[in-house]
């Protein structure tokens, strides 16, 4: 279920909003849309609905079944004594949450966020597939290379903050190995 605490701990600060906001029950995870307008900076249910429906369409038009990614789940909320009154809401599914940021107004600078942490993890998703597909010797020399090229961008910024002798970068490899 989302963390519910209002403070944020180490662990949380460096969470995506979108990842903060995720519930999970005995079907998987999913995501209010109630929640993902606020994370999204909707004043406005109405307007948020505009969205969805767009997002709605786009999921139609991609071939997949709307109500897989898209289920309703209004609540009932008491109203007053004895009356009661119902709270539109839908369970959405990740590739639902991707088609709202992607449907929402990019003038907002959090849609705009969104959309780049959508871009980053469908990217970072294809490279895993790609990695999957390669045999493991095939897997560990792309991975020697992917730390060669780190461990350069490393040696740059260790030189450019004052790290000079071979001595003083060994000292700096060794604190970060003692950071891990």
């Amino acid at each position: 279920m989302a963390d519910d605490e209002n403070t944020m701990d180490d662990s949380n600060r460096h969470t995506s909003p979108f990842e903060r906001i995720k519930h999970s029950d005995d079907d998987g995870e999913f995501w209010s849309a109630r929640e993902l307008a606020k994370v999204l900076e909707y004043a406005s249910w109405q307007k948020f609905c505009n969205v969805v429906e767009k997002a709605e369409i786009a999921c139609e038009n991609s071939g997949f079944e709307v109500s897989d990614h898209f289920n309703r789940a209004d609540k009932v909320t008491p109203k007053g004594k004895h009356g009661k009154y119902t709270i539109s809401d839908y369970h959405l599914s990740r590739y639902a949450c991707y088609l709202i940021v992607q449907n929402a107004d990019p003038s907002k600078r959090v849609v705009a966020l969104g959309q780049a942490y959508f871009a980053i993890q469908t990217r970072r998703q294809e490279l895993a597939q790609e990695l999957a597909d390669k045999t493991e010797d095939q897997q560990r020399l792309i991975l020697r290379d992917q730390v060669a090229e780190a461990n350069g961008h490393l040696a740059e910024v260790a030189s450019a903050a004052g790290v000079i002798t071979q001595r003083d970068f060994a000292l700096f490899q060794d604190h970060g190995y003692r950071g891990l």
